[in-house]
């Protein structure tokens, strides 16, 4: 059995041939957009360049916003639908980046009992792909196991145990195919949507990240401010099981302790995680406000070098 190399010439026209199906791709989106939005600028011609357009990016967050937007027949919600769905992974970023306005508004209307079929769209393609992807296999981090010896402790025990199963945490459980969302599932949807937008961050543009620290501080709080005006509205506070919240502190801890430069940012998701705590000790919900107040100590480590200490360093102040 032979294998191309990747330098051969058949390789270099595979590659050439994927890119410009991809470049096809962006240009077809792009032209479907263009029927939608009032204007896309000449220099939106690719897919990178549609994901940081911040006048495209503007335009389609107004119309998500509409009162009117996520009906089973709105041509967003199925140009995201169909964009989503895309061979060229740049294009799914490209609605990945409104995730968080898809779902904060999403969540904020369900108690108006109308169609969001649209909506819905989206965010069970995204769980969809997720469940394809994870295959049947939960997401799970190896955890520091405490009853084994290491080099900087040793186990007042000697009890003989599983390492696997005392070192296994499981941040994201198994995921079910669901073709439908109902109120039992919703916040598992979303959540798997949220992870899906955490698992991409990195290359989110910091407006997104915006958007996201806002809805997070609505779901809290209720209150949304009104844009261009001084007045805000009072809504219904939504449930926030751990679903919901386990994602949005990974997202948020990203936007406070990541390498990011933007203050504003930094700002909207101290606010938001404040509010999220507040709303944890007001639902009296253990879970929550321990990571809640988790996640407020390692941002108040982060402004303050003395709290921000490793300990496993040996202080050269006290060598020989």
């Amino acid at each position: 059995m032979s294998s191309s190399n990747p330098g051969s010439p058949s390789a270099t026209a595979t590659s050439s041939s994927s890119a410009s199906s991809f470049s096809s791709k962006a240009h077809s989106c792009i032209q479907a957009l263009s029927s939608i939005l009032s204007t896309v600028p000449s220099s939106v011609s690719s897919s990178s360049s549609l994901l940081h357009d911040p006048t495209v990016s503007s335009q389609i967050s107004t119309l998500l916003r509409d009162p009117d937007s996520g009906s089973g027949d709105n041509n967003l919600c199925r140009w995201l639908y169909d964009t989503f769905h895309s061979p060229d992974p740049e294009l799914k970023l490209v609605v990945l980046r409104f995730v968080p306005i898809v779902a904060g508004i999403y969540l904020s209307r369900i108690a108006l009992r109308k169609s969001l079929a649209g909506f819905e769209a989206i965010l069970l393609a995204l769980y969809a792909h997720e469940t394809t992807a994870r295959d049947g296999q939960p997401i799970s981090v190896n955890v520091p196991d405490l009853t084994q010896p290491s080099i900087y402790h040793e186990a007042k025990s000697s009890v003989k145990t599983q390492a696997t199963e005392l070192n296994l945490a499981v941040i994201s459980p198994t995921l079910e195919p669901h073709g439908t969302v109902r109120s039992s599932r919703r916040a598992r949807i979303v959540g798997v949507a949220l992870e899906l937008y955490y698992s991409k961050i990195s290359q989110m543009p910091v407006s997104s990240k915006l958007e996201f620290c806002e809805f997070c501080d609505i779901w809290a709080t209720g209150i949304q401010n009104k844009p261009s005006s001084s007045s805000s509205s009072k809504q219904k506070t939504i449930l926030l099981p751990w679903e919901l919240l386990q994602p949005s502190l990974r997202i948020l801890g990203h936007c406070l302790l990541g390498a990011h430069k933007s203050k504003k940012l930094y700002e909207a998701a101290s606010m938001a995680t404040k509010s999220l705590y507040e709303r944890s000790l007001h639902d009296i919900d253990a879970k929550a406000i321990l990571a809640t107040s988790s996640l407020l100590r390692l941002e108040k480590m982060a402004l303050d070098p003395k709290l921000n200490v490793d300990h496993t360093e040996i202080d050269m102040s006290l060598a020989l």
